[in-house]
């Protein structure tokens, strides 16, 4: 089970975007490694020299867009503390895994 999901809203932890808060947009997972990347929706924004292409109607110019950052550099955002928390997984009666954060024990699919 993954300890980061999709539209998980997370903060970054570390490096030039510390401190900013967004939803997960994308995982890149590496097939021979269990660690990840993720796209944090506004950050760790880099700029990107692009150049026209006629074909696909692409304008040239320098483009911002976000970077993927280290899945180890970015924490699961607690609602109920409303600071950066960690996420451990326990499994329930019926056999069924889920997500908890590990300061309050509260359940993060909660639905």
């Amino acid at each position: 089970m993954q300890r980061i999901k999709l539209d998980d809203e997370v903060i970054i932890i570390s490096g030039k975007s510390k401190g900013h808060r967004g939803k997960v947009t994308k995982i890149i997972r590496d097939e021979n490694s269990k660690l990840a990347k993720v796209i944090v929706d506004g950050g760790n924004m880099i700029k990107k020299h692009v150049k026209p292409d006629p074909n696909r109607n692409i304008q040239g110019g320098i483009v911002e867009k976000e970077a993927a950052i280290h899945e180890s550099n970015v924490a699961i955002f607690n609602p109920i503390t409303s600071k950066a928390d960690k996420v451990g997984i326990k499994t329930l009666e019926d056999g069924k895994k889920v997500r908890y954060f590990k300061s309050n024990g509260e359940l993060v699919d909660i639905k």
